[in-house]
């Protein structure tokens, strides 16, 4: 095999819905993109891309997921949030969901990460979008 070179910015903005599912659009409008890097899996390796979680004003987007292989998330730009849509403690920079791992994430602002997964991508069991006051319990 040999190397793979991409000019990211070339790479064009795509759907997220074939590996996040219809949720992935909220009336309308795509909260979740992609631009696929590099997808190796038909020869045994993993995904990698590039992801950005687009919220309305006012809104968080809730994943919940379950690892089907290691998956490492580099933020780039935003971050992570708590449930009253403040930044988590951990929001910014490097994180690892192992294999069969079950997590999440809250988004309540633009968000941009580089996601590489080992070999397939998360099962994403929901993607729920909600008033940032009304997910604070």
């Amino acid at each position: 095999m040999s190397s793979v070179r991409v000019d990211i910015e070339n790479v064009e903005w795509a759907s997220a819905v074939p590996f996040y599912g219809p949720d992935a659009v909220y009336f309308g409008q795509e909260i979740v993109r992609l631009k696929v890097l590099c997808d190796r899996r038909h020869e045994g390796g993993g995904i990698t891309w590039i992801v950005k979680f687009i919220p309305p004003v006012g809104k968080l987007i809730k994943v919940i997921a379950v690892a089907l292989s290691d998956e490492h998330v580099f933020i780039l730009d935003g971050g992570r949030t708590t449930k009253s849509g403040r930044p988590s403690k951990t929001s910014r920079g490097y994180s690892l969901n192992p294999k069969g791992q079950a997590h999440s994430a809250m988004i309540a602002a633009e968000m941009t990460a580089l996601v590489v997964y080992v070999g397939e991508p998360d099962q994403v069991k929901s993607i729920e979008v909600v008033d940032i006051a009304a997910s604070v319990k």
